[in-house]
């Protein structure tokens, strides 16, 4: 009996040390069959919040629309970023039916060979229409007749407030149909174009906008487009939280123009004017007149530039029929709206006579 539990109590004491020099030697001991590693169980998720239906729905409405703009110059191939390799690569979007579509001059204004590719992945060739620097708009026509997506749905741009949200749709570093999302950030911004002129009531928003996304649509939160992604203000060149937009109100002016005539006039009255800051010198409000064209509406209707001879200020424009005249894009935003060949009223101040004076407008370019 007591040699029957000598060796038992040996056993013992021989398992217990295995066990312990297992533990420290780190051997890993199997202590049940079923403990044997299977996948996780997925957890369920609860719907989707409203927000996020709702934007999910912007994207899968919209993003079908929504193109590839890339343009090889002469001595290179399509390229997949903006402004590199002698190309270009923007975005650009649906207009209508007849296969035409809306992208930034910009992106197209080096010439060559344009191609747009699909969010189905397919690519056509496409031909430019016409451009219009002075507001970095371009219309591109499809060459092939193909069924194309739904057009993007117009909102309004002069009804919108700082704060409301705003999407954005593209290609940012060719990382084709991005979407991003953000408020509107400011209104009524003014912004220098390539034509030498200022866009007025520019959209300002901190959705994510990046090289490659210019000519994209901005969208509300009905999925309506409100304005053509056109420019950012970053010192490194990528998003910083300040992106601009073309108002959908300019658009929707310019581009039919641009599709009947493939240009667009430039409206003036033939004047040479001051810059603000000379007017913010002089603590004048209004566009001072530096000199008029030659048989201009201007000089015809008596308007009196600087006398260089004295230094003295002629004619300041304060005002359009009516409505005040403060610098030079109000100005220019108020005889766009008109139109060539229509006549305005202007108010002009000599001194201290202020006077109005009713005059055309002519297309600068042409005249």
């Amino acid at each position: 009996m007591n040699r029957r539990y000598a060796i038992a109590a040996a056993a013992f004491a021989a398992l217990l040390l295995a066990v312990t020099a297992a533990k420290i030697l780190h051997v890993p001991v199997s202590y049940a069959s079923w403990a044997a590693p299977s996948a996780r169980a997925v957890e369920q998720r609860g719907p989707l919040s409203d927000g996020e239906k709702a934007t999910i729905d912007i994207f899968e409405r919209v993003s079908p629309s929504v193109v590839q703009v890339a343009v090889k110059s002469a001595a290179s191939p399509l390229t997949g970023e903006e402004g590199q390799g002698g190309g270009a690569s923007g975005t650009g979007f649906v207009w209508d039916r007849e296969g035409h579509l809306v992208t930034n001059n910009h992106v197209v204004a080096n010439g060559g060979e344009i191609a747009v590719r699909f969010a189905s992945g397919e690519v056509a060739q496409v031909d430019l229409v016409g451009t219009a620097p002075n507001y970095d708009l371009a219309v591109l026509r499809i060459r092939s007749v193909r069924e194309l997506p739904q057009p993007v749905a117009l909102g309004s741009s002069n009804d919108l407030k700082v704060g409301q949200s705003a999407f954005a749709i593209g290609n940012p570093f060719g990382l084709d149909q991005s979407m991003t999302s953000g408020i509107i950030s400011a209104l009524k911004r003014r912004l220098p174009t390539h034509g030498g002129r200022e866009i007025a009531n520019v959209i300002q928003t901190d959705a994510a906008i990046n090289p490659g996304n210019s000519g994209g649509p901005l969208l509300d939160s009905a999925g309506r487009l409100i304005g053509v992604t056109t420019a950012i203000i970053s010192p490194s060149g990528s998003n910083a939280g300040i992106g601009f937009a073309v108002p959908v109100d300019v658009v929707n002016r310019i581009v039919p123009e641009l599709i009947r005539n493939g240009r667009v006039p430039t409206p003036g009255i033939g004047i040479v004017a001051a810059g603000e800051d000379v007017s913010t010198r002089l603590g004048v409000e209004g566009v001072i007149v530096v000199r008029t064209a030659p048989g201009s509406p201007a000089e015809r209707a008596g308007i009196r530039g600087v006398n260089f001879s004295t230094g003295a200020v002629g004619d300041i424009i304060t005002a359009v029929e009516g409505k005040p005249v403060r610098r030079l894009s109000d100005l220019t935003d108020a005889l766009e709206q008109a139109g060539a060949g229509k006549t305005v009223r202007l108010t002009v101040k000599r001194g201290s006579d202020s006077r109005e004076v009713n005059i055309g407008i002519i297309d600068i370019e042409r005249s």
